[in-house]
């Protein structure tokens, strides 16, 4: 089933979500429903909170992203070939590289893009859907959009990483955002 997106203003983003434990109710269908969600709505990674559930829980495909690339491009994102997977309960380890921009956009947050620095690479601690402990470490453009869906589950979103500034120039468009006025090509559940 596809779940409604909520619009940026609604309080489900800011909170901190909460780990959950292998008994958490219909997991195996809320993970389905993420990953059906997130393909209808053109994106590559979706978090809980995103659909209005504040637990630690969250969906990426970077493959997608790869599949569509030629040769060259592939070449900017060495070590990187794509992930898809789902992470639960995720906690970063360890943060390493250098901050690189890249353009990012949110389902939350339609119709604006701007520039984000992140780092290049991100080891984390989470549970796959059958609960199996992991650790692993994410590169370029996988570990970016993992870090963009952690910011999720942690209260944050990518326009907290943009200068006050730049975030006061977009204040009209948000408030739009806020209020319904924007169009898009999924459901979403604006706040109030």
């Amino acid at each position: 089933m596809i779940l409604p997106i909520v619009a940026y203003g609604h309080p489900a983003l800011r909170k901190i979500a909460a780990d959950i434990t292998p008994g958490y109710p219909q997991l195996d269908k809320l993970i389905e429903d993420m990953w059906e969600t997130m393909y209808a709505s053109s994106g590559v990674g979706l978090a809980a909170p995103q659909i209005n559930r504040d637990i630690r829980l969250f969906v990426v495909d970077t493959e997608q992203m790869f599949n569509n690339m030629n040769e060259e491009e592939r070449a900017e994102y060495p070590g990187d070939n794509g992930t898809k997977a789902v992470f639960i309960n995720a906690h970063i380890a360890e943060l390493e590289g250098d901050e690189w921009p890249y353009n990012e956009g949110c389902l939350s947050i339609p119709k604006i893009r701007e520039d984000i620095y992140r780092q290049e690479s991100v080891t984390l601690r989470f549970c796959n859907e059958q609960f199996h402990e992991q650790t692993k470490n994410f590169t370029g453009l996988s570990a970016r959009v993992i870090l963009h869906e952690y910011d999720h589950i942690e209260g944050k979103l990518f326009i907290d990483h943009i200068s006050p500034l730049k975030r006061k120039l977009m204040k009209g468009k948000l408030n739009d955002i806020s209020r319904g006025k924007v169009n898009v090509d999924y459901k979403m559940v604006f706040p109030g």
